[in-house]
């Protein structure tokens, strides 16, 4: 018993071990990297290339973004999750399956869509080129693009939730008396809401940090449709390494407070779930 108690020690301890050399060496030995060289001529150097126009621009331009790409995908998630949870109905399924795409096609793919529909040579180039409205290689074709690869991720952290609580306590409600407003704002919302910050987080996070969806839209034009991300590979690409370290190491930062708020609600989220499932049972 001893031994067999010895070598699940030895299995355990190997794992962790084998778990903390993945992290350090893929997340905590990156994100050292990048505030090292970062910081690598000083802070005068630092906040210098931090506070240049074209920086600042993609700053306010990625926050924007997601400003306006977050709330969208929160009404959107709640929508989405409620209708699936609480009813069924004809196409259900495929609902799911369309929420679901963004996550299965790339990012590429999904800016070039945006290329395909609004572009000049695209399906309603020539009717928004008549009207003097332009969308590609402007922030509001980085907008959609952005919107479209992170709506899922608020809609698939509730869904789960909603249909593990079950409809019990919102039938009990309008029952009452109860309005469908009243009902979802006294019922529904207090149950969902460490799922639901938890999906406004990722979907924050993905929202500042996308790369590859509005690389495709912007035109990378400095200043103006050049978010965070973009503007980096361009500083990079020009061996400004310094000054693309530096603004690295704000999404270097924003992932490391992304990674543990999302951990402290993921145990909260977890908690709540597990006491939902008891109580349906």
């Amino acid at each position: 018993m001893s031994q067999v108690r010895h070598e699940s020690a030895i299995i355990k301890w190997g794992l962790i071990s084998i778990a903390l050399v993945y992290i350090g060496l893929f997340l905590l030995l990156p994100l050292a990297i990048v505030l090292t060289t970062g910081l690598a001529k000083g802070f005068a150097v630092y906040f210098k290339s931090l506070s240049d126009a074209n920086t600042l621009a993609a700053i306010r331009l990625t926050v924007l973004t997601a400003l306006v790409a977050v709330p969208l995908n929160l009404i959107f998630g709640i929508a989405a999750s409620w209708a699936i949870a609480k009813f069924d109905f004809y196409g259900k399924n495929f609902l799911l399956t369309l929420i679901d795409m963004p996550l299965s096609v790339s990012p590429v793919i999904s800016g070039l869509i945006y290329v395909l529909m609004f572009g000049s040579q695209g399906v309603l180039g020539p009717w928004l080129r008549d009207h003097g409205i332009k969308v590609i290689f402007t922030p509001i074709a980085i907008i959609l693009a952005t919107i479209f690869v992170t709506f899922p991720m608020v809609a698939r952290e509730l869904i789960p939730l909603m249909k593990t609580q079950g409809n019990d306590e919102e039938e009990a409600a309008m029952t009452l008396g109860a309005s469908g407003l009243k009902t979802f704002w006294y019922i529904t919302l207090p149950n969902i809401k460490w799922g639901l910050l938890y999906g406004v987080i990722l979907c924050n996070a993905r929202a500042m940090g996308e790369f590859g969806a509005v690389s495709v839209v912007s035109g990378h034009i400095r200043g103006l449709t050049n978010t965070l991300p973009l503007h980096i590979e361009i500083l990079y690409n020009e061996y400004q390494f310094t000054a693309a370290f530096a603004a690295a190491s704000l999404l270097a930062l924003l992932a490391l407070v992304t990674l543990i708020v999302k951990s402290l609600i993921e145990l909260r989220f977890k908690h709540e779930l597990r006491f939902a499932r008891q109580k349906k049972q």
